[in-house]
């Protein structure tokens, strides 16, 4: 995984986080946070917080009290130990696209099935730059809805040997989740002990947990399993056209959600999510790779580092409706603001195009390329006396070149990170081999890595004993 030594870059002073401060106080304790679920509002009236009806009224010092036993950083453990993952401090974690109903090949856009669902497993479990296979990476509509869970965990499991994200559609998705997890792991002890998964807890902004998420939150927590608390906030429409206020309201959900999950568990691990963009003033449609929220993006990280938190935005953003210079130019207007912010958890790192609502093949790789650059240019730069290269001047002289020196030579396979998608052939031989662009480059790499890939491997006796679990709920579940 990639950690991210380089300086991170904060815009707020002292006077704005100040003001940011009395305005999410403001808004926990004189607007209150609405909790779809009876057993999350017990809890928190029986630790003294004011209920009326789905509302609770907070003590701003409450929360703080609460969220301060949450673990700055933690650790995940993977299928293989290799792909084990730190999530804080300077280390940082990438997650392919999450969600998407609609799948992108070749340029056909199309409902995503359960055969995208498994090649994005393979992309991911592929390519070093992305730490996890993520969630829903793909929809599978042609999977039974409510037995499609388990498929995809089935999936996930037995192609990719890393961290995964656990199902958050109900209570029950999340309990065969947790299962599932036992079985591959040893036990819940196992996965108590080390978290597997890593679930996205969203807010139902403005300020309304809904009863599905908080459903899927107490069970993870109740487990320790690491959530996500992340208010999905889109400027203009599920908050004020204001920056300043959507942080307000981003800081103000966050807390109150992770508040919660140290009343389920004390010291259960979480993540200060964040989720912020706007949306298209004219159109009412969503935009993103926006400037505002690349610098909502880089408050968010200044803002989690100020309550000792872990962190989660970024990714690569974009409205594109196609594999196109819009795609890259959003997609890195959200990523380098990522990397300048040192998220902790980035989602959406690798196939989102049109809004998210599709899991692009091409953009897929285009992603990895844009991340890989981004993590060996967030490399420090090592600066030593051999570093400068003295005797390569002597070898050279004036007016020489360095091609050829020895200096070079003992180098050239290593001094610079060579792109494996880009083309720097000149425009003759570029022609003569088929006029190829980026996205049709993309797109081979793409089918290329799919047709070679072989799964990790997996002892036969858990897979079996999944593949048994997996029979045995989907007739439960009527499937």
């Amino acid at each position: 995984m990639f950690v991210n030594k380089m300086p991170r870059y904060e815009i707020l002073s002292q006077d704005a986080m100040q003001t940011l401060d009395r305005g999410w106080r403001r808004i926990v304790s004189e607007l209150g946070i609405e909790f779809m679920k009876p057993e999350a509002l017990d809890l928190f009236k029986a630790h003294g917080q004011r209920v009326e009806g789905d509302k609770v009224f907070f003590d701003p010092e409450f929360i703080l009290e609460q969220v301060a036993k949450a673990p700055s950083e933690f650790d995940m453990q993977a299928r293989n130990p290799d792909n084990n993952v730190h999530i804080g401090g300077d280390h940082m974690v990438f997650s392919s696209v999450y969600g998407p109903p609609f799948a992108s090949r070749h340029g056909v856009r199309r409902d995503a099935t359960l055969d995208d669902y498994q090649n994005f497993a393979k992309l991911a479990q592929s390519f070093k730059a992305i730490d996890s296979v993520g969630g829903v990476v793909a929809e599978p509509n042609d999977a039974p809805l409510d037995s499609r869970h388990l498929d995809m965990l089935y999936s996930t499991f037995t192609l990719t040997d890393k961290i995964f994200q656990g199902n958050v559609v109900s209570g029950v998705n999340a309990r065969d989740t947790l299962a599932m997890s036992d079985i591959v792991f040893g036990s819940r002890e196992s996965i108590e002990k080390t978290p597997v998964s890593i679930a996205l807890i969203n807010c139902n902004s403005p300020l309304r947990w809904d009863d599905r998420m908080l459903d899927a939150q107490f069970e993870y927590s109740a487990a320790n399993q690491p959530v996500i608390l992340t208010p999905f906030l889109l400027m203009g429409a599920m908050s004020p056209v204001s920056i300043p206020a959507a942080l307000v309201q981003q800081i103000a959900e966050s807390l109150s959600g992770i508040a919660l999950s140290q009343l389920i568990r004390p010291g259960a691990p979480v993540v200060f999510g964040s989720f912020l963009s706007n949306i298209d003033m004219q159109s009412g449609s969503p935009q993103f790779g926006t400037p505002e929220s690349a610098i909502g993006l880089l408050c968010t990280g200044q803002i989690a580092r100020h309550f000792n938190l872990p962190f989660r935005t970024g990714g690569g953003l974009n409205s594109s409706q196609t594999v196109d210079a819009q795609a890259a130019y959003e997609s890195l207007m959200t990523m380098l603001p990522t990397f300048l912010a040192g998220t902790n958890f980035v989602m959406h790192s690798a196939g989102w195009l049109e809004g998210g609502l599709v899991a692009c093949y091409e953009k897929y790789i285009v992603d990895v390329q844009i991340l890989e650059q981004l993590q060996h240019e967030f490399t420090p730069l090592e600066i030593d006396e051999e570093s400068l290269a003295f005797g390569a001047h002597e070898e050279v002289g004036a007016g020489g070149h360095f091609l050829g020196a020895m200096h070079t030579m003992e180098r050239f396979r290593t001094c610079f990170y060579r792109p494996f998608l880009s083309s720097s052939d000149n425009y003759e031989r570029w022609t003569r081999l088929g006029a190829r662009d980026t996205a049709t480059r993309a797109g081979e790499i793409a089918d290329k890595t799919i047709e070679e890939f072989e799964a990790p491997p997996m002892d036969e006796s858990i897979r079996e004993a999944l593949a048994e679990f997996v029979t045995r709920r989907r007739a439960e579940l009527g499937d």
